[in-house]
């Protein structure tokens, strides 16, 4: 199944600033974790393809189409241009594994959505052209309730692996406990590790020698 990654390659994870050093360094974290997404994708038969804000300066495992329009509308054309059905999945989730991408592929209904922790959407399987798409607020209960409206039958996909997205420094905790790809071997060879501060899981870094 075709499945389109939407990628922001030129100022990626903004509110991981404190934690990396710099915009590089989060933009090579940002990298690993597409690298992963991708893989998990192409392992559970999909087929992914980029669509990228702006061109990507690193190789790529996938075809990368260059789309600088807000996410919303860039994904509505992926899926309006594109085969169906169509799946689209975010960059950043660093923990999805090919099976919980299956059950995404393998749910009926004319929408499949896969929420996210915070209230956000961050798998869409669409097998209609005109399923309405909006990544601002709440937007898994407004893709439900506008699916609904427009008489589409809409699926659930309750998964953690899939609800983790990355975007806070906290959420680099699950990437140690869960990720075995790209992602967590990035981090480990720039140093960083799994460490409990009074009980509580944190990422650190150890200082250079």
């Amino acid at each position: 199944m075709r499945t389109v990654v939407p990628f922001d390659p030129r100022d990626p994870k903004s509110r991981l600033a404190e934690f990396f050093a710099d915009a590089e360094e989060r933009r090579g974290f940002a990298y690993a974790m597409l690298a992963d997404v991708l893989g998990a994708v192409r392992d559970a038969g999909g087929d992914p393809v980029v669509v990228a804000t702006a061109p990507v300066s690193r190789p790529v495992d996938a075809p990368v189409t260059v789309d600088d329009r807000a996410l919303s509308t860039a994904v509505a054309a992926a899926i309006a241009d594109g085969p169906l059905p169509t799946a689209v999945g975010m960059a950043d989730l660093a923990l999805a594994t090919p099976d919980a991408i299956r059950r995404v592929f393998a749910a009926s209904g004319d929408v499949v959505l896969a929420p996210g922790s915070g209230g956000g959407t961050n798998v869409v399987l669409a097998r209609t052209a005109d399923v309405p798409v909006s990544y601002h607020g709440v937007s898994f209960r407004d893709h439900v309730t506008a699916a609904e409206r427009a008489g589409l039958t809409v699926t659930t996909v309750d998964s953690f692996r899939l609800a983790a997205d990355v975007d806070d420094a906290s959420d680099l905790v699950d990437v140690f406990v869960h990720n075995t790809r790209r992602t967590r071997e990035w981090l480990i060879a720039g140093g960083w590790r799994l460490a409990v501060d009074d009980g509580t899981p944190t990422v650190v870094r150890e200082p250079n020698d």
